[in-house]
């Protein structure tokens, strides 16, 4: 009787470590394209809708990587705004969601995995960090910042890297700990609307 209640944790375990394999080898996959760190705003089609794919800023490392995989966060995000636009920041002046922009903004694909995600707690222990896993942090000058934790680690073993563009482009780097999070998520779907 046990075992028959650990067989599904077991597999929804190995579920879960394929879907944050494939996501970590998206994330690096993005680090052999050159991108200028571009945060202009841009007019984009819309689903599927991308700034050009040598320009972009770190929540498009997030968008692709996912995009990689079959999920359209500027679809998803967008159709959430549509319906709960009063749950999302108002940093902007928005009165309505606007599907250029939106999903590339920090803040808001926090809220949106905050709404749609497995919120994680947020800690200074690097074995709470693992592949697949998406990471905010709080920059100087209150500005955010996100990436997506990888399956190499730090040379010295005790870290998983980040693939994020800070301004130097996709890039993978130890960076988990150098600035202070603010979000933790763990996303894993395969594309629809919520």
């Amino acid at each position: 009787m046990y075992l028959l209640l650990i067989i599904p944790f077991l597999l929804q375990t190995v579920q879960t470590s394929s879907f944050g394999k494939k996501l970590s080898d998206a994330a690096i996959a993005l680090t052999h394209q050159h991108v200028t760190y571009d945060a202009a705003y841009r007019v984009i089609p819309y689903p599927g809708g991308d700034v050009p794919s040598d320009r972009g800023v770190c929540s498009d490392v997030v968008i692709r990587a996912y995009r990689r995989l079959g999920v359209d966060l500027q679809r998803l995000v967008h159709e959430d705004m549509k319906r709960n636009f009063n749950v999302y920041p108002r940093l902007w002046g928005l009165s309505q969601p606007d599907p250029n922009i939106d999903h590339r903004r920090v803040p808001n694909l926090m809220t949106y995995f905050a709404r749609h995600s497995t919120v994680k707690p947020i800690s200074k222990d690097a074995s709470d960090y693992v592949p697949g896993d998406i990471v905010c942090w709080r920059l100087t000058g209150n500005l955010t910042h996100i990436g997506i934790v990888v399956e190499p680690k730090s040379p010295d073993g005790r870290r998983h890297l980040i693939v994020h563009n800070i301004g130097a482009g996709q890039v993978m780097e130890d960076v988990l700990f150098a600035y202070t999070i603010i979000g933790h998520y763990r996303y894993e779907r395969t594309g629809g609307v919520p």
